[in-house]
């Protein structure tokens, strides 16, 4: 039998098959080489977490004694942290760290300071990002923004309000704040809610706003915080400085007869309530009981 025969000079021949599967061998282990030159580079980054210390001081120690400062467990087994981590009189407080990444078994999670933290971003998480309308489940990744020195973070306090009233009569509440510039408000129904980062003015001070609000109490314990109240205002009306000063909110809508729960509380021009430079200072809020007829 003859064997055919192949027109070598007419036919096109196309890339050698050997030399193609060279080429995707190499880009094969090329690629597994990058990966795990990257994969080296990001665990190298990495340490153990060193264990975190004991937060719970046994009962009965000088932090139960101390009247300021230190933690330690009650009689109920809860633990306390007096001054909430401020130092005590003569201490030094270390110094500042950059944040660090650390392995906590199969985990890898975030050190600054010393101390271990969960998240200091949205960049991990598996949340929507927040979109400065009033939704929750989602992560707001706006930061926090200026802090004023501690003798400059706002304060508040209810001066003056009814201890009763009438069902549907209309009252006054005086509130007085201190070091809050009410110049600044971006309204949380048309997406101005956590968008803005807390703001000082030239003199140092908190610019935004305060809000009222008063809610019918259901019961002694803790409240759902989901219903809306049944009165609530916020004041921005350009006043306000270091100065203490005296705003009148009039107060409308309860109808019906219980006891009310009014508060006020500051807030910066995106509505969250001022930072303090210590964690033990008091935020800038006041809440007084209004019995219903």
């Amino acid at each position: 039998m003859r064997r055919p025969t192949y027109r070598r000079a007419t036919q096109r021949r196309g890339p050698d098959r050997r030399i193609i599967a060279a080429v995707a061998v190499l880009i094969a282990f090329g690629g597994v080489i990058g990966v795990t030159q990257i994969s080296n580079a990001d665990e190298s980054k990495t340490v153990a977490c060193e264990a975190p210390a004991d937060a719970a001081a046994p009962a009965g120690n000088s932090a139960a004694t101390n009247p300021k400062v230190g933690t330690y467990t009650d009689k109920d087994g809860d633990v306390q942290h007096k001054g909430d981590g401020q130092l005590a009189k003569g201490e030094k407080a270390a110094a500042p760290e950059a944040v660090k990444e650390c392995k906590d078994g199969k985990t890898t999670v975030k050190e600054v300071n010393g101390l271990q933290i969960l998240a200091n971003s949205c960049e991990d998480t598996d949340l929507e990002p927040h979109d400065g309308f009033q939704n929750g489940n989602r992560c707001v990744s706006t930061s926090f923004g200026e802090l004023a020195e501690a003798a400059q973070n706002p304060s508040l306090l209810i001066q003056n309000a009814p201890e009763q009233i009438n069902a549907g009569q209309t009252f006054t509440i005086d509130v007085s704040t201190r070091n809050l510039v009410r110049d600044r408000f971006l309204a949380a129904g048309q997406g101005g809610y956590y968008v803005e980062s807390s703001l000082l003015n030239d003199q140092g001070l908190v610019r935004g706003h305060f809000h009222t609000a008063c809610r019918m109490l259901q019961g002694d314990e803790a409240q759902d915080p989901a219903p809306a109240p049944a009165f609530f205002v916020a004041t921005e009306d350009g006043s306000g400085g270091a100065a203490p000063d005296t705003v009148t909110v009039t107060v409308a809508g309860l109808t019906t007869p219980g006891t009310a729960q009014c508060a006020s509380w500051a807030g910066d021009g995106s509505h969250r309530v001022p930072m303090m430079q210590r964690a033990n200072q008091i935020p800038a809020f006041d809440v007084v009981r209004v019995q219903v007829n």
